[in-house]
């Protein structure tokens, strides 16, 4: 499995009545609840965002990511108090308490009229959310909403509550009515399609809504048009009246100058487990075919079709037209049902047919395979066996190497008996994690991934361009002999942008 990471195009937080406009905020807050010292009106925010899909459509498009097996899409937001307990249940520099026991609900920004043309709409240059420069005439310890040219970090051109672009509004104030009382083009919360839910039970978890349902239907063209997403407090709460005081919940927004600026977390299948050089009896097996032009990674026009002969060149019945799905640019996967019933070894031959590469057919690729013994597969006997202590050597990026990030490494992993240079492991499970440090803290980037395993190489793609630039450590994890052995900061580097 790999993981993709989607950032942010636009981002911004709109508050209710207001022509505030904070989309370059590194943080957003959203609240609810009094607001200026005011019992009985019920204040609140809401966040507009939308994702950037082009590197992943590019992706899909070059057959990079294989769409053929489910993939999953995560909404990720980064809660600015989610290392530090003690900000719990505590107010904020503007007398805002940490809000707990919420849900947040994220729903597509509708089209007008529910089916009409999309709603687009610009992030603005706004910061603060008041302006800083005039006093409120009621209360002079509370600043105006009124534009002042002297407070360059406020800004109500839009987007805002009300409008979307200098010229257009939202056809409802704040996108939707939470009380249902619109009518005609404006939107309603029941006519809202929800995206995804999340519950807060303390107020400092992160955000991570799977949303793989929509993701997916805009990378197949089955929704068009879409403009971003809103999210936003349950109508509930938006609309609760007499609390004594303001409740917030804050996250890094695309804005940030730290490590946390908000993702779409894409996970797909693209594992290579090639068990060619470890074929057993009684074992449902997996061959790989590998595809290049001058050393580039290549896909077919189309998927070939396996055939399975013996040693004497007869096809196997029950194993012929075999189905193949490309698991990565260049790499097809086939699987091969469990074989029984011969005496081992033999030797077997696999024949893909149907290959062909930009018009051009290249006719029936044989490849030889070696049945082995299910008995050195399947370990039974009177002994325990022994652990091994792994070293490991990395080919593809250099030990403290600064890397641009518009590179696509391949990293071979080279596993061999610890203290040795010549006893190598050919076939067991391997696993590395990549992540970041933030003081002791370790914030992962892609948790534990199995490492690909082919005839002549144990091997992962690091792709820097959807990589924020940092300094990043790789953990190995080794499962053997009913151990897991983890190998800390077996590698690092660092990511730099291209100046």
């Amino acid at each position: 499995m790999s993981i993709h990471k989607s950032y942010f195009s636009k981002n911004n937080t709109i508050i209710l009545s207001g022509n505030t406009n904070t989309g370059l905020n590194p943080v957003t807050e959203l609240f609810f609840g009094r607001t200026d010292n005011v019992l009985s009106t019920p204040g609140f925010s809401r966040f507009i965002f939308d994702i950037d899909l082009s590197q992943l459509q590019q992706k899909i498009s070059d057959g990079v990511v294989y769409t053929g097996s489910p993939m999953t899409h995560k909404l990720k937001m980064t809660n600015t108090i989610m290392f530090n307990y003690e900000l719990l249940n505590t107010t904020t520099s503007d007398n805002r308490r940490r809000a707990s026991a919420f849900d947040l609900r994220v729903f597509n920004i509708p089209k007008l009229n529910y089916t009409g043309s999309s709603q687009t709409w610009d992030e603005g240059v706004g910061y603060d959310y008041y302006d800083n420069n005039t006093l409120n005439s009621s209360n002079a310890s509370l600043t105006s909403r009124n534009y002042r040219d002297n407070d360059k970090s406020y800004s109500n051109r839009p987007s805002n509550w009300f409008n979307r672009n200098l010229i257009n509004t939202w056809s409802t104030p704040g996108v939707y009515f939470n009380n249902n009382s619109g009518s005609g083009t404006q939107i309603n919360y029941s006519g809202l399609t929800q995206v995804g839910l999340q519950h807060f039970q303390f107020g400092n978890e992160n955000l991570d809504i799977d949303i793989s349902s929509t993701i997916n239907d805009i990378l197949t063209g089955a929704t068009t048009g879409s403009t971003g997403y809103i999210m936003a407090f349950s109508p509930e709460l938006e609309n609760i009246t007499g609390l004594t005081e303001n409740y917030s919940v804050g996250f890094f927004t695309r804005h940030t100058q730290t490590f946390y600026e908000p993702y779409l977390e894409t996970t797909y299948d693209d594992l290579i487990l090639d068990d060619r050089t470890a074929f057993f009896e009684n074992k449902v097996n997996k061959l790989y075919l590998y595809s290049y032009i001058n050393g580039t990674p290549t896909n077919f026009d189309f998927n070939p079709k396996v055939n399975i002969a013996d040693s004497n060149g007869d096809l196997i019945s029950s194993l012929t037209g075999l189905t193949t799905v490309r698991r990565t640019e260049g790499v097809y996967e086939c699987t091969i049902p469990a074989l029984t019933g011969y005496t081992t070894p033999c030797q077997f031959s696999d024949i893909w047919s149907g290959v062909t590469i930009n018009g051009v057919s290249l006719g029936d690729i044989t490849n030889d395979i070696i049945l082995r013994p299910a008995t050195e597969y399947y370990q039974v006997g009177p002994l325990a066996k022994d652990p091994v202590l792994y070293g490991f050597e990395f080919s593809g990026i250099k030990q403290d190497e600064k890397i641009l990030n518009t590179d696509v490494r391949k990293v071979i992993v080279k596993i061999k008996q610890a203290y040795t240079s010549n006893v190598i492991y050919p076939n067991f499970k391997a696993y590395y994690r990549l992540y970041v440090k933030e003081g002791t803290t370790e914030v992962i980037v892609q948790d534990w991934t199995r490492i690909n395993q082919t005839p002549n190489e144990y091997y992962f793609i690091f792709d820097t361009k959807d990589k924020i630039p940092n300094e990043y450590y790789v953990d190995i994890k080794v499962l053997t002999s009913g151990e897991v052995d983890t190998y800390k900061r077996e590698l690092k580097f660092q990511i730099v942008n291209q100046k």
